[in-house]
């Protein structure tokens, strides 16, 4: 058991599931409260927490999570360069500008030549080394500003987005129903899954945006382990703690089928 602050002070890794619709900042910040409300000395209050995540998952996105406190939080730059394993669904036949769910969706077109076929034969292409455009709705800063702040708020600059190199271990079709597919990949940093499935109907020839998306697991962790201690710091989501990172065994992958 955690009995006080200094525990956390001096390091703790967090595997958190994040709910659809709550920032990854929104989420640390909660966490941070919660354990100052409840590890702080009554008599001082006006104690402070060290406190970070290891890699921004989107606000319409759910999964895991993996927050980092006190003297942990330098490990950060290390689990960035850990795998990633996401489901998720792409719909075909219109895109957003988002490039998710975020924004209106436009450009409709028919969707009645996609086969089966066509789809697996797509997805190929996206396996290996890609280069993609990262989203204007996204964690990049720009002038100190992260893009997100220029495109919600409808500004305008002049900043040209470059592509850039990223890495696909696995890409798998999990589940055909036209215009929706459902998928698992497994990538390395910085890869936008919202660019790939802009990109997945691109090479097709119609519009194409990433409905929905679920991390799955970060290195060889999820949050579905018995060998992870369950705190109870929020109500809102579920906080296991991990007290040693880089030790714990390899907790097979399982993909539940996705059913039209």
């Amino acid at each position: 058991m955690i009995k006080d602050l200094s525990e956390f002070k001096n390091g703790k890794t967090l595997l958190v599931y994040k709910p659809w619709g709550f920032t990854s900042f929104e989420i640390v910040k909660k966490i941070k409260n919660a354990i100052l409300e409840k590890y702080s000395n009554s008599n001082n209050r006006k104690e402070n927490l060290k406190i970070g995540h290891a890699g921004t998952l989107d606000p319409l996105a759910d999964g895991l999570l993996i927050v980092l406190t006190g003297k942990s939080t330098k490990n950060v730059k290390h689990i960035h360069n850990y795998k990633k394993a996401y489901t998720g669904i792409i719909k075909l036949g219109c895109e957003t500008k988002s490039f998710d769910s975020e924004t209106e969706e436009y450009n409709y077109s028919s969707t009645f030549h996609i086969t089966p076929k066509l789809v697996i034969k797509t997805s190929k292409k996206f396996i290996g080394e890609i280069n993609q455009y990262p989203p204007y709705f996204s964690a990049l800063k720009v002038n100190g500003k992260k893009l997100y702040e220029y495109a919600r708020k409808k500004k305008e600059f002049s900043y040209i987005i470059k592509p850039r190199l990223v890495k696909v271990y696995q890409f798998h079709i999990l589940k055909i129903c036209v215009p929706y597919i459902r998928f698992f990949i497994e990538c390395g940093k910085g890869t936008y899954i919202r660019s790939i499935a802009k990109d997945f109907g691109k090479e097709i020839g119609i519009g194409s945006y990433l409905l929905s998306l679920r991390r799955e697991r970060i290195g060889n962790y999820t949050i579905n382990s018995s060998k992870y201690k369950l705190l109870n710091i929020s109500k809102e989501f579920v906080c296991y703690l991990l007290n040693f990172i880089f030790f714990i065994p390899y907790i097979k992958f399982f993909i539940r089928f996705f059913i039209c």
